[in-house]
């Protein structure tokens, strides 16, 4: 039976918006891409978001960083997801944006699975417990006697309800038995380090960054350990949670590219090929080495999917386990 006219129609279409596709990918980028950070300037997802942006210049073209913070990073992922899927919108993301929106909303901005196309992940994260140097301890087993022996009177503060620094720190209360331990949220890393090198608040559990070692090193704040499997390239001295005697608080924080949904895979193969170069040259690796972060230069799409669905997966029982909701 010969194809109706409408059906010829309709392919003919089809094939036009497809190598209209296909062209617009090949010429990407003809304009300057927008980067959506989705938390205020400072802390970790800025702190790699805009050395990306500067030193990726040279291999994909001009990219604007814009913080768009609120709602545990929802309203700048959110943006993305409802952007043009042109290549031109990109979102700094990852675990906890990711974990946010899945498990802590009931009422979610955005799909996480549905509406963003993972690109690739550009880096691995951990997490530290630190305190003000006036906190008189030097381990963790030293800080659960301290918050023992000073019931309901000690605190830490983090970034905001149900990120991963208070998933974090509220794993670590229920292992050490410190259920005393008061937690204070912040919006965003800046006013959590600003308070904890100024004494307003004895301990933190804060990302490990350029900024947060260098405080340690200064004698500014004390990290009594880091979440990571190993020590840090950056500062090995510094003991891993499982190194402290508790293994269980061990974790690490994915960071990566995505785009909205329906961009075309030429557009996302050409961001990830251009990062890839990037975090495969010393130079650069050393810059996220000193900044506590592990570069990821042989990620893929795919394995960034999965690494997020893994996520997801780990933080479900804590989340359950405190019935934690943000909204």
């Amino acid at each position: 039976m010969p194809p109706s006219r409408r059906h010829v129609l309709h392919l003919a279409v089809g094939g036009v918006l497809a190598s209209a596709r296909l062209a617009s990918a090949q010429s990407y980028p003809e304009r300057p891409i927008r980067l959506v950070v989705p938390f205020p300037p400072g802390g970790a997802y800025d702190g790699l978001g805009r050395p990306w942006a500067d030193r990726i210049k040279p291999l994909l073209g001009t990219v604007v960083v814009e913080n768009i913070g609120g709602a545990g990073a929802s309203m700048g992922a959110a943006a993305v997801a409802r952007a043009k899927p042109d290549g031109y919108t990109l979102l700094l993301g990852g675990t906890l944006p990711h974990v946010n929106e899945t498990l802590l909303k009931n009422k979610p901005l955005y799909d996480p699975v549905k509406d963003l196309d993972p690109i690739m992940r550009i880096a691995v994260g951990h997490l530290a417990i630190a305190v003000h140097p006036s906190v008189p301890v030097k381990t963790l087993a030293e800080l659960v006697a301290h918050v023992k022996a000073n019931p309901g009177k000690v605190s830490y503060g983090h970034v905001g309800i149900g990120s991963t620094n208070h998933l974090t720190g509220e794993l670590f209360k229920s292992l050490a038995g410190i259920p005393d331990l008061v937690q204070i949220p912040y919006r965003g890393a800046g006013p959590v380090i600003t308070d904890l090198i100024g004494g307003q608040i004895p301990i933190g559990v804060v990302a490990v960054t350029g900024q947060s070692l260098g405080l340690h090193r200064a004698g500014t704040l004390r990290i009594l350990a880091v979440t990571s499997a190993r020590p840090l390239r950056a500062e090995p001295a510094i003991p891993t949670t499982a190194q402290a005697g508790f293994p269980g608080a061990a974790n690490q924080s994915s960071y990566g590219l995505l785009a909205p949904a329906g961009t075309p895979k030429p557009i996302i193969e050409r961001v990830a090929q251009a990062t890839r170069a990037l975090l495969s040259t010393p130079d650069y690796q050393q810059l996220m080495t000193d900044a506590g972060f592990e570069a990821t230069p042989e990620s893929s799409p795919e394995e960034f999917r999965a690494i997020l669905a893994a996520d997801v997966a780990l933080w479900t029982p804590v989340v359950k386990a405190l019935g934690l909701k943000i909204d």
